[in-house]
């Protein structure tokens, strides 16, 4: 690796200075600092290794935290350091630079985890150490004792120096469990004196974090059923405050082989508990919000669901509405101070026993709870939220106003699991945001259903066109004067291999979404043109069909629209006048003249553009004469006050006004949805031009339009 100034190996070893200046006060070792340093440096490198590699691996940081115990960095203090060293350079020198948030976020992540590991790999590898140091003590306590037979000053003595020396804390009790020597070190792991400690009862030293277990195996051992255990136990110091220790108790026995002493061990681990649970909160809790975090949540939400049967539970799931305009608008900085003043009034909504808010990223939160009336509790939790949010939020001067909506899921808890929980409440909340935001919805297990159909379409929509898995069919268009079929229109379907044939109103919207719907929407203009040509060429006697097609908005917006409708009628040989685009109302409200210029194009080359749905988008009638359309094709709505006897005279009116307009503006007119012959000839008295409908055919195969254009021409 370059060694230049500022380079990765440079970086890399200013990060193993930083790292030795920092410990090398704490080591007991022989070496000097530089030579200190040098063993640094690979170490140094694992960790660089562990925050690039692709997938982290604990394994290396627990390596490093075990290379530190074999450098003799054996003292509390130094894991302390390496931690605060590690926290504050590792991304700085050995992490590569970071180009967005995220990616930020990312390693700063990684670092924890990294510590994380690293702290256990020291735990263990000093844990080793110790009891291989206790296993010393214990044998040189038995040896002790079986030489007092043969040299008994001499023992005494050696077992005195080993007793008074070591480094764990060690004490000698009787069977009936009082205290008859302890050593120094005990001594100063209590906080205490000699005095205070010699003489009281074993039995005394209770702790309520104690394993139900403990006190057992201590039975067994006085009744010499046991010959040792080993525990992890806390005791109380004379303050009042937690020593946290991993005690060995071990029985001695006389020379007859009967229990005479109890023999306890004690390794100090109560600044490793402390970095344990400090490690422990930062990898569940959220560093902005202080909340707990989708790990946390998870875990209680799975403990909730487990308790079995007769529980239940209440969720809200909250997202923020308009939280991105924030951050884009005002910055990244006052998008994190609104989330923790908005974390903190969501907290302070769920104080109730049973009540948990948590932060699962980004802008999204949740509540639990958990109580014995979910369905009224959790409806009073969302108003609560919805009230704490309706208050502005002041920052730098502004008022921030916030809105949330939020998803409710509230049953039993048995046969649940967490993901599908999550989901249901996701899926609940985008319906609470679709419906214009600022509200809560409740949990339909049918609107979850469909939502989760609508997704499975969504991602099977590609995969679908090149499976050729969609057809087209083709519903007549009948000319109201004579009866006679003059062209078809072509209505695109899904022959789905699970939901079967879905219709348009399944899946245009969701190739809308996608932005599928302009290969499709290229598919279905070509396979239509092809069919119209197959009439042609087949049944010349029946004259000249026009055939409709439908275009969405994404595809008049597509700059490809003019020159793939070109390619496609020179290709298949088409004339223009045989084929119809037909555009819905909406989609040409207030359009300007960049997005009407490829529909005028195509009008001048003589395509025919109807205007779709005409009724339904509240337009100006005037606006009609600047459209480049030559057909209004009126809504089924219109015409539903036909079906009765007599019609309704509004309606009459109204496609009366409409027809007389669009005659004097030489546009043609189509009713869609005409379904009896009263409909159909009350329309020919106002002068429709043609009309589509079940009362003439449904949409079919290609093939039935020529027989039904047959049985017109000799009708």
């Amino acid at each position: 690796m370059s060694e230049e100034p500022g380079g990765p190996e440079d970086r890399l070893r200013r990060f193993a200075t930083i790292w030795s200046r920092a410990i090398f006060p704490v080591t007991a070792t022989s070496l000097t600092r530089p030579e200190f340093e040098e063993e640094l440096v690979p170490l140094a490198r694992s960790l660089r290794a562990a925050l690039a590699a692709r997938t982290l691996n604990a394994a290396q940081g627990q390596a490093v935290g075990a290379a530190l115990v074999d450098a003799h960095c054996t003292d509390p203090e130094a894991l302390s350091r390496t931690l605060g060293v590690i926290d504050s350079y590792l991304v700085l020198y050995c992490g590569e630079e970071a180009d967005t948030p995220e990616r930020e976020d990312d390693l700063r992540a990684r670092c924890a985890r990294i510590q994380h590991a690293m702290a256990a790999g020291f735990a263990a590898a000093l844990r080793e150490r110790t009891l291989a140091e206790q296993e010393a003590i214990s044998r040189a306590a038995l040896n002790a004792r079986s030489a007092v037979a043969e040299a008994l000053h001499a023992s005494e003595a050696r077992f005195r120096a080993v007793f008074h020396g070591a480094a764990i804390g060690i004490a000698i009790a009787s069977l009936d469990g009082t205290v008859l020597e302890v050593n120094d070190a005990l001594v100063r792991m209590f906080g205490g004196s000699e005095g205070t400690l010699r003489g009281r009862n074993l039995r005394d030293w209770t702790h309520p974090d104690d394993a139900p277990q403990v006190w057992h195996l201590y039975q067994e051992l006085v009744r010499g059923d046991r010959e040792h255990y080993r525990v992890e136990k806390a005791f109380y110091r004379p303050d009042g405050t937690a020593l946290w220790t991993n005690l060995t108790m071990s029985l001695l026995r006389d020379k007859d082989g009967e229990p005479q002493y109890q023999l306890a061990l004690m390794e100090d681990t109560t600044e490793r508990r402390l970095l344990n649970l400090r490690l422990r909160y930062e990898a569940t809790h959220d560093a902005l919000t202080g909340l707990p975090n989708r790990t946390l949540f998870f875990e209680r939400l799975e403990k909730v669901l487990g308790a079995g049967e007769g529980r239940r539970f209440g969720l809200c799931y909250l997202d923020l509405d308009g939280f991105k305009t924030i951050n884009d608008s005002l910055g990244h900085a006052v998008g994190d101070r609104l989330l923790v003043e908005v974390a903190d009034r969501l907290q302070a909504c769920a104080t109730a026993r049973g009540e948990m808010v948590a932060r699962l990223g980004g802008d999204e939160f949740v509540a639990l709870t958990t109580g014995p009336d979910t369905q009224t509790e959790v409806d009073e939790l969302a108003g609560r939220i919805m009230n704490a949010l309706a208050t502005p939020i002041r920052i730098d001067g502004r008022e921030l106003t916030v809105r949330g909506s939020i998803g409710i899921v509230e049953g039993p808890a048995a046969d649940r699991s967490p993901a599908e929980v999550l989901r249901s409440a996701d899926i609940t909340m985008y319906r609470a945001k679709s419906a214009g935001g600022n509200r809560y919805e409740l949990a339909d297990p049918e609107a979850d259903a469909r939502a989760i159909t609508r997704h499975g379409l969504t991602t099977a929509l590609p995969a679908a066109l090149d499976r050729g898995e969609f057809f087209i069919e083709y519903q007549p268009l009948v000319h109201l004067g004579d009866g006679s079929v003059r062209g078809a229109e072509a209505l695109v379907r899904w022959l789905h291999p699970q939901h079967g044939v879905l219709g348009p109103d399944r899946f245009i919207p969701l190739a809308e979404h996608t932005g599928l719907i302009v290969p499709l929407g290229r598919w279905v203009l070509e396979e239509s043109v092809r069919q119209a040509c197959v009439w042609q060429d087949r049944h010349e006697d029946a004259g000249p069909l026009r055939i409709n097609v439908n275009l969405s908005p994404k595809q008049l917006t597509h700059p490809g629209l003019v020159s793939d409708t070109v390619d496609i009628l020179e290709r298949s040989g088409l004339e223009p006048g045989a084929l119809c685009l037909e555009v819905t109302e909406s989609a040409l409200i207030g359009a300007d003249d960049d997005l009407l210029k490829p529909l005028r194009r195509l009008s001048e080359m003589g395509v025919d553009i109807a205007l779709d749905d005409f009724g339904t988008g509240y337009s100006n009638l005037a606006n009609l004469r600047r459209l480049p359309v030559n057909v209004l094709k009126l809504d089924r709505s219109f015409t539903q006050g036909m079906q009765q006897f007599p019609a309704d005279p509004v309606d009459l009116k109204i496609v009366e006004g409409i027809v007389s307009l669009a005659h004097s503006l030489d546009l043609a007119v189509t009713v869609e949805g005409v379904e009896t012959g009263a409909q159909a000839e009350q329309l020919r008295e106002l002068g429709c031009d043609t009309a589509q409908g079940w009362y003439y055919a449904r949409p079919g195969p290609p093939d039935r339009l020529h027989e039904l254009a047959l049985a017109d021409a000799t009708g």
